[in-house]
């Protein structure tokens, strides 16, 4: 990609997408340019990736082919007011903060501008993410495979119209947070069963993991994958019940519910 990729802010997330982006050799380091708000901050993703590293945002902004907004919700004013009479007419604006919308992005700017609106999740940092992405009527079809050839380097992507945006962290932003208190809690009962720590923790995690693969990569729907481990009297179709006389699935479902609530919440205070 003949691209120069800026960075407005340099945190995990941030830093996730630099790395899995150099990692693909999607474009060298000399393409990258970043800005953060600590000195520490960029003399360490310096030595770590060589990259281009800038203090002042403006600086990072005006290279930017593709200028990500790799910051807090409620600093996305003040940073746009800042960078606004600086990027290129042709950049394109990545914004990975929940709750900000792309009319907010083109307010800010007041003008015209190419915007997309991501929602990647923290599994990026291990190149196991799942970002979803809305875009503008600006960007092209070819500046969109761009944006999806970026986060598909930390994962896989998925294009949804903006009005789905709010549910993302509900089921892909969040959720990695559920799926580490249900690793947690089977290895807890792992523990309970007279299992080592460690060894809990890994089981469980593989687990889970090879369980997400056989969603991913058979096609087949969960509950059919679920019912061939469960056979007939089995001690897994016991585990099942009870867990379905918990309120596994409902409370699941509810937890969800409260995200949501909560991302749209943001979204009407952001924007």
């Amino acid at each position: 990609m003949n691209k120069n990729i800026g960075f407005i802010g340099s945190g995990k997330m941030a830093q996730a997408i630099i790395g899995g982006i150099l990692k693909s050799d999607l474009v060298n380091a000399r393409q990258i340019i970043a800005s953060a708000k600590t000195e520490k901050t960029l003399v360490d993703i310096k030595n770590r990736w060589d990259i281009q590293t800038r203090f002042s945002n403006s600086e990072a902004a005006e290279e930017a082919d593709i200028l990500f907004l790799a910051i807090k919700p409620d600093a996305h004013a003040a940073v746009i007011d800042e960078i606004k009479d600086c990027i290129q007419s042709h950049a394109i604006i990545i914004t990975i903060a929940a709750g900000i919308s792309l009319s907010f992005l083109e307010k800010s700017f007041g003008r015209k501008i190419k915007a997309v609106r991501s929602m990647p999740n923290t599994p990026s940092l291990v190149g196991e993410g799942m970002s979803v992405l809305s875009a503008n009527e600006s960007l092209s079809p070819e500046e969109m495979e761009d944006v999806i050839k970026i986060f598909s380097c930390i994962g896989r992507a998925a294009v949804m119209e903006e009005k789905m945006m709010d549910a993302i962290p509900a089921i892909s932003g969040s959720s990695p947070a559920y799926a580490y208190m249900f690793i947690e809690a089977l290895a807890d009962g792992g523990v309970k069963a007279g299992l080592p720590r460690n060894q809990s923790y890994e089981l469980a995690a593989q687990a889970i993991l090879g369980a997400a693969r056989m969603v991913l990569e058979t096609g087949r729907h969960p509950a059919e994958l679920k019912d061939e481990v469960c056979t007939p009297g089995g001690a897994t179709i016991e585990a099942v019940a009870e867990l379905e006389r918990k309120g596994f699935r409902s409370a699941v479902m509810s937890a969800m519910e409260q995200c949501f609530e909560k991302t749209k919440a943001l979204s009407r205070k952001n924007n």
